[in-house]
């Protein structure tokens, strides 16, 4: 062991003055044969009165410790080479999802969590690791979790106002308070209960005397929740996690993988040969990384940069509620989900933009700018983040009137007919279509080592793909050529992201004084433009939709029997399979080109698809050793779509 993670095998102490202030190691084990488990918890003591350090939201209401420093432990997880030898000398750290663990099913092809798969972050050498930044995280084992303190005002309670959202896919009679019941702010003092039907249409009170506040934390409503309404509760609470604390903690544990502690003689200058860091987040976790970014916390607190690249999958244009006060992180934002959190707001691309309604000019890198830290960035969202996150706005002007220019570090990729996470199988249970199966992960295989690449040699990666204003592959809503699939129609409710009114306290203080917000104008809303299959244009088509079975879509109704129907499933696509034959086209009146005169049987259609995967790697969007796993996933949807 050869590096600076062999400190993590012991307790350690570095001494008052440090970020890092101690880890435990409660368990170790064997990997693979070449790599060491590391299971633990880290502590962590930051002083309130750094600038560095005042970006936490309500810091100087922490409590302190004899030092005047604010303590705070997460629970770490590390997966490292057991020789020095075999390190790539670069840590690879996900941004936990609710607690999980996601990145070795994406990178190594795992189906369980902490299980290598294939291996291929290990045998490239990777330093893997997660720690705990999220308070709300349920409390089952093996999830990850943050251990903050609250806020108090000089030991007083700090109390203030909750908003909790509700969308019941069947009826029932409770309603939990936390975001798909996580853990909530218990109930200091019930406000409102309220109904509607969509984000912008009124709300109805239901009367008090027809539900109860039980055990602080749900609502049981006698006459029964419906599905597909809108539940918004309104309550006052008190004792603020600083939720803040998780982006210093992810923070200073960078900064001491990278640069070491205060104290050289606890590590020794042979350890240090940790050289570069990569931040990878997925949804929640990508929008993690992007309100990192701009509350300032790529910068350490010496200034140094923490992060050198970044992956953001999937985080479409959010931020997200991590760094305010009674933050709710878990809570995100999609068409009929989550519809009134501070996520899809203003701004949204990484250069200086102006938001017209409001004259405010503002960019997601303005302080990376500043400190001189900006990492290099990967963008990647699948054709659903366009439909219900908003991604549009990552890359076009706030008016809708021209694309947005991008930042020398940035890139741009969106997988055409993907879906938020892409389905096992096609399936029907929630939503009017079956699930969509295009498997887009594959790419990010390619687009670490693109990463990695961009980062130590300064190779340039492969170009941005994502459809643009200028070229007429994203458009609005209305102006997308659809086909006229029976059954099928362009969704008539994307995501909207709404202008909001917190209160005259947000902009700076981060405290929410008015729940819910105001709602003003929504930011226009532009989706990919489609082709006469109905798959979207402007972004990278996986081989199966280069190739194409069915129509592949990032959008996907609600099915009726879970109310509002026309509505969007979040993060779900559609899998429409095309007609068979020329016979079954016109007896369905299906415009689309019948599966039997493009292929004239299944061996030519996996050439196609071979073809096209080919065609991927030459332009480093897919892994050469990938490829046969990807024909064989398509003879799969070929056999699927035939009734095989």
């Amino acid at each position: 062991m050869t590096y600076r993670l062999c400190a993590l095998l012991v307790l350690f102490s570095l001494g008052a003055s440090a970020r890092v202030a101690k880890i435990e190691i409660s368990e170790r084990s064997d990997v693979a044969g070449t790599y060491e488990r590391l299971i633990g918890t880290a502590h962590f003591a930051v002083d309130p009165k750094l600038a560095a350090n005042q970006i936490v939201s309500d810091i100087k209401y922490a409590p302190l410790n004899a030092a005047g420093m604010v303590e705070f432990s997460a629970d770490l997880y590390v997966l490292k080479p057991k020789d020095a030898a075999k390190s790539n000398h670069s840590v690879i750290f996900e941004v936990s999802n609710r607690g999980g663990k996601g990145m070795l099913g994406v990178f190594d092809r795992s189906t369980v969590s902490d299980d290598p798969g294939d291996k291929m972050l290990l045998d490239q050498g990777y330093t893997i690791v997660w720690l705990g930044w999220e308070w709300d995280v349920a409390k089952r084992p093996g999830l990850l979790r943050l251990n903050a303190p609250v806020a108090t005002d000089h030991g007083k309670p700090i109390t203030g106002l909750v908003l909790s959202e509700y969308e019941p896919e069947a009826r029932t009679n409770v309603m939990p308070l936390g975001d798909r019941a996580l853990p909530a702010y218990p109930v200091l003092e019930a406000r409102d209960l309220t109904v509607r039907d969509t984000v912008t249409s009124a709300r109805r009170t239901i009367s008090s005397g027809n539900w109860t506040v039980r055990n602080g934390t749900e609502i049981v409503y006698e006459n029964g929740f419906e599905p597909g309404k809108i539940y918004e509760f309104v309550y006052l609470a008190k004792d603020p996690v600083l939720a803040g604390l998780g982006g210093a903690g992810i923070r200073d544990l960078i900064s001491f993988l990278k640069y070491g502690g205060d104290d050289s003689a606890v590590l020794g200058d042979q350890y240090h040969t940790i050289r570069q860091a990569y931040g990878f987040g997925i949804s929640q976790s990508g929008r993690f990384l992007r309100k990192f970014l701009y509350d300032g916390f790529n910068a350490d607190e010496k200034g140094r940069k923490v992060f050198d690249g970044l992956m953001v999958h999937v985080g479409g244009a959010g931020l997200g509620s991590f760094n305010m006060r009674f933050a709710q992180p878990s809570r995100d934002g999609h068409p009929f989900l989550n519809l009134l959190y501070p996520t899809d707001v203003f701004p949204f691309t990484d250069l200086p933009e102006t938001d017209p309604e409001t004259g405010a000019a503002d960019a997601l890198l303005a302080r990376a700018v500043k400190a001189n830290v900006v990492p290099k960035i990967f963008y990647t969202n699948s054709s659903y983040e366009y439909w219900g996150r908003s991604a549009a706005l990552i890359h076009i002007s706030p008016d809708a009137k021209r694309d947005a220019v991008l930042a020398d570090t940035t890139r741009i990729y969106m997988f055409a007919g993907g879906q938020h996470s892409p389905a096992a199988k096609p399936t029907q249970t929630v939503t009017l279509n079956p699930t969509n199966p295009n498997d887009y992960r594959w790419s990010l295989r390619a687009l670490l080592v693109a990463m990695d690449a961009w980062v130590k040699n300064n190779t340039a990666p492969p170009d941005s793909a994502y459809p643009r204003i200028a070229d007429g592959t994203l458009v609005a809503p209305d102006a997308v050529h659809f086909p006229a699939v029976p059954g099928q129609h362009v969704p008539a409710y994307p995501k909207l992201a709404l202008r909001f009114d917190f209160g005259p306290d947000f902009a700076t203080g981060r405290v929410a004084s008015i729940q819910p917000p105001r709602v003003g104008d929504a930011f226009p809303v532009r989706v990919p433009q489609s082709d006469a299959d109905g798959i979207d244009l402007g972004g990278i088509r996986m081989p199966e939709v280069a190739v194409p079975v069915a129509t592949y879509t990032g959008w996907n109704p609600r099915a009726p029997s879970i109310g509002a129907p026309d509505q969007l499933y979040a993060m779900a696509g559609s899998f429409i399979p095309l007609p068979l034959t020329e016979q079954q086209a016109r007896a369905s009146h299906d415009p689309r080109q019948p599966i039997a005169s493009r292929y004239p049987n299944r061996d030519a259609y996996l050439a196609k698809v071979k073809e096209a995967a080919q065609s991927l790697v030459a332009k480093r969007l897919l892994l050469e050793g990938d490829i046969d796993a990807l024909v064989q996933r398509a003879g799969t949807e070929w056999d699927l779509v035939h009734g095989h």
